[in-house]
């Protein structure tokens, strides 16, 4: 009797878990709201300071995101955050812990938590993503400092042989392992198998390549047992390389975009975040606009998870050219997470930008 009633414990515990999970999940892509991605490394965040005339250093990492995240208003089109190891662990400019200000205003916290892209044995020019050691550890800690979700990004490269079989099977599997250490430890994790830009590839190849990395890694989810609908996905979206001579008009980008996730993306997913990947701002939110205004029936909902898209105009602000670079920062910031707010449902414009 003893032993099934702990049995029933374990059982009902972990299914409470899956619960939560669902529940942070969906909060994640709660309609008008998406991420805004934060968690640029400290080298990342120090050069881009540096490009727009700020010395970097840890204090001005820190005032900048603190500035971010004083918006008012903000939460209305954000629902959480992505952050870095260091500032999780940073202050607001009067003391209050970061985690405490986003939870305060209803924006899930949320930490990368891979170690970064290294290059792959004995195939050239390729990435695998590290950090599989300790990363329960890290999962357990972050949790208990209040993160609610993670974010571990895989790179796949497009060019002469490359993906590789390789590439595509080991980057899977290790964003099912990822995933599945963060549910247990109680974050939901955002799978981000990210198909670059760079290179002169067409809109058809970047579709099969696409197709080819989420078949991979829904397969190696299934077979290590991570709870679809206690996850995200945050893909790339279907763009020729920069290279590429033909590129595709919006339009096309949407359509192409959606018909790759409706056949490669499980239905019990409840959400997709996009990345901006080195589109231009008001490209990133005008596809994710197209993308809900297709009049298609959306199995999950489609949101964004911007880094630059949603920062690189409120950088631009913050590093003076007004009387009030902090305020003019965050007015930058605010509008573009209204524009795409906007594109959730299909309502953003061009006029709107002018």
């Amino acid at each position: 009797m003893v032993s099934f009633l702990r049995t029933f414990s374990t059982y009902v515990g972990k299914r409470m878990d899956r619960q939560l999970l669902e529940k942070n999940a969906r909060e994640l892509v709660s309609p008008g709201r998406g991420i805004l991605a934060a968690d640029e490394s400290n080298g990342t965040m120090s050069n881009r300071l540096e490009a727009v005339g700020i010395e970097p250093s840890s204090e001005a990492r820190r005032a900048y995101r603190a500035n971010l995240f004083s918006t008012e208003g903000y939460e209305s089109a954000i629902s959480g955050v992505i952050l870095f190891d260091e500032t999780i662990r940073q202050s607001m400019d009067k003391g209050k812990q970061i985690t405490q200000e986003l939870s305060e205003r209803g924006v899930l916290p949320g930490i990368k938590v891979d170690t970064g892209a290294k290059e792959l044995a004995h195939f050239e020019g390729e990435k695998i993503t590290e950090g599989l050691d300790g990363l329960r550890e890290r999962c357990k800690e972050y949790f208990s400092m209040g993160a609610r979700f993670a974010k571990w990004r895989a790179v796949i490269r497009i060019g002469d042989g490359m993906p590789s079989s390789a590439c595509l099977s080991t980057n899977a599997h290790a964003l099912a392992r990822y995933s599945s250490i963060c549910q247990e430890q109680g974050l939901v994790p955002i799978i981000e198998p990210e198909v670059l830009m760079d290179g002169d590839h067409d809109a058809r190849t970047c579709f099969d390549v696409t197709s080819s990395i989420l078949d991979a890694t829904f397969a190696e989810c299934e077979k290590q047992g991570v709870h679809i609908p206690g996850a995200l996905l945050k893909p790339n979206m279907i763009i020729a390389g920069k290279d590429c001579e033909d590129q595709i008009s919006r339009e096309e980008v949407a359509r192409l975009t959606v018909d790759c996730l409706t056949k490669h993306v499980p239905h019990e997913l409840p959400g997709i975040v996009f990345l901006s990947g080195g589109q231009s701002d008001e490209d990133a939110t005008a596809h994710l606009n197209l993308m809900n205004n297709l009049g298609v029936e959306h199995p999950w909902q489609l949101s964004y998870s911007y880094g630059r898209a949603l920062q690189a105009d409120a950088l631009r602000k913050w590093s003076g050219g007004s009387e009030d670079p902090a305020s003019s920062s965050r007015s930058a910031f605010l509008h573009r997470a209204k524009m795409n707010s906007l594109a959730r449902s299909g309502d953003w414009s061009q006029d709107l930008e002018d």
